[in-house]
């Protein structure tokens, strides 16, 4: 079996170690480097090609939004969990917004951070529940902005069956749920993804669900 990369980024290096620790537990998952500030990211990922970055926000000299933003405009770049002790809603957004395809706090039981790391490695986005009710909070507030308006312009883009797919991924269901709601295979569920992200000139799900919401599709 393949194991997962991952590289770690804290400026903590105890929590480095436990991170190291975790994770290195877990057969499947191979620790490739340790970094210690966001300005160190991109060179780490050259060097040591992870598929997945568990990335701190909170770092001296950048931040752990804006190294997820730099390194998710590049070309074939891993996907990146944030990692945080604190759970404000901007910060969650923020980080979604740059690209991360997770977010999940540091006292989060260690297996669930393993599970986490594996799902974005097979490439399903981390969308708990609390980071969902936030989206849905942030939509209700923003309905009257300029935001929504902004959201379904862009979603006009697709058409009606990509469309319900993005709603559906808005609304957090996974492949197969799609696909037994839809009454589609799951890899046409994927080529409709597949498609949404390259006309919306998204990176990821997570992206269309922050896309979703801000329409306010997903409670139509």
């Amino acid at each position: 079996m393949t194991s997962i990369r991952l590289l770690l980024v804290d400026d903590d290096p105890l929590v480095r170690a436990g991170l190291a620790l975790m994770m290195g537990g877990a057969g499947d998952i191979e620790i490739v480097g340790e970094g210690a500030d966001g300005d160190e990211v991109e060179a780490l990922v050259d060097r040591t090609h992870p598929d997945v970055v568990l990335m701190d926000i909170r770092m001296p000299s950048v931040d752990g939004l804006t190294a997820t933003e730099r390194l998710r405009a590049r070309a074939d770049a891993p996907q990146v969990v944030v990692l945080t002790t604190f759970h404000a809603d901007e910060q969650v957004l923020h980080a979604l917004r740059a690209g991360a395809a997770g977010f999940v706090l540091k006292d989060t039981p260690p297996a669930e951070i393993v599970a986490a790391v594996r799902r974005v490695a097979a490439g399903d986005p981390v969308l708990s529940p609390a980071v969902t009710r936030q989206l849905m909070r942030h939509a209700a507030g923003t309905r009257a902005d300029t935001r929504q308006a902004r959201a379904r312009e862009r979603l006009a883009a697709l058409n009606d069956r990509e469309r319900e797919v993005a709603v559906a991924v808005g609304r957090g269901l996974a492949n197969a749920e799609i696909a037994t709601g839809l009454f589609m295979s799951v890899a046409t569920v994927k080529t409709h993804v597949s498609r949404i992200l390259a006309k919306l000139g998204l990176n990821n799900r997570v992206q269309i669900a922050l896309l979703a919401y801000d329409a306010g599709l997903p409670e139509e």
